[in-house]
């Protein structure tokens, strides 16, 4: 219960870095800081998969990991889409018409 314990309050903490360093960014900086997300998200992509793979075959909490791990798939897939659609909107911007 302790090792739970720890893990939830690490979350939380990082949660509250995380609020910290993004409110603090000037607006100009946010499309690139998008698409460095990207390589983060493209890691969350992978550890899902890795996870998911790691869980076959296991009969404890596996409905409940497997499903997490689809979802974390997802969602890290929709932000790297999104990322790359602001980073070509970006772009565009600076292309000579």
């Amino acid at each position: 219960m302790s090792s739970l314990i720890m893990l939830i309050t690490v979350f939380v903490l990082a949660i509250f870095v995380g609020i910290e360093i993004i409110t603090k960014v000037p607006p100009t900086l946010h499309t690139p800081l998008m698409s460095g997300s990207n390589a983060i998200s493209g890691i969350t992509i992978v550890g899902a998969l890795i996870l998911a793979g790691a869980l076959e075959g296991q009969d404890l909490f596996s409905p409940l990991a497997k499903t997490m791990a689809f979802v974390a798939v997802i969602f890290a897939s929709i932000n790297v889409v999104g990322g790359f659609l602001v980073t070509g909107r970006m772009l565009k911007m600076f292309q000579r018409k």
